[in-house]
């Protein structure tokens, strides 16, 4: 008889924002590599998904490339010092996808737009109902409902110093919502969900996580 196929495991995915998420959010464009000032423990966080077999993608709208106000070499620049300090903590980021795009354009892939969910979706091969997404604005959780993706909000960034009751009303707006303090919340949420589902650990609880 021939031998058992392997089972395929399906890719594991992150969706996460950058400005708010991984790096202190700037009213002003991160425009030059020594603007983008990574998020306490956001980098071992993205080390410790890496390490439980995540993958990680961010997704982030740029508009300063449609008004002129960033080009690609600077962008690309501001991202490759974001990849060798995730490095230096043992992560990885994928891919970056990018809206350059202004409100202004209509464009499919601004967030709330889900466009760049779905450019993601297609191009690992994951189902976009298996797709994990994390900002720190409605925006992003919209776009995640949108299209069946699983949204969770950090209490980061933008909602930095808002209130329970402002954050739980911001999460109210896209159902099945989760709260979490930040992305190492997330990366604990995630990783100890897996093990339950798998029974290495029922019962553990996720300190992280606020809903």
């Amino acid at each position: 008889m021939p031998a058992p196929r392997p089972v395929e495991r399906q890719l594991k995915l992150v969706v996460l924002g950058r400005d708010g998420v991984l790096n202190r959010y700037r009213t002003e464009h991160v425009a030059q590599p020594e603007e983008w000032e990574p998020l306490p423990g956001a980098l071992d966080a993205v080390a410790r998904l890496n390490h439980a077999g995540w993958h990680v993608v961010v997704a982030t709208n740029q508009p300063g490339l449609g008004t002129g106000l960033l080009d690609m070499a600077g962008l690309n620049a501001v991202h490759q010092r974001m990849n060798e300090l995730l490095a230096r903590h043992g992560g990885r980021i994928d891919a970056v996808f990018i809206c350059p795009h202004t409100p202004e354009d209509g464009c499919d892939c601004r967030k709330p737009a889900p466009g760049l969910l779905l450019r993601i979706s297609e191009r690992f091969g994951v189902p976009l109902q298996e797709i994990v997404v994390a900002g720190d604005t409605v925006r992003d959780l919209q776009a995640a409902h949108a299209v069946g993706c699983e949204p969770h909000l950090l209490r980061t960034g933008r909602c930095e110093g808002l209130s329970d009751e402002q954050v739980a009303a911001l999460a109210a707006q896209v159902p099945g919502t989760r709260v979490h303090q930040n992305l190492e919340a997330l990366a604990a949420h995630l990783v100890q969900r897996e093990r339950e589902e798998s029974g290495e650990s029922a019962g553990a609880t996720d300190f992280g996580s606020l809903t």
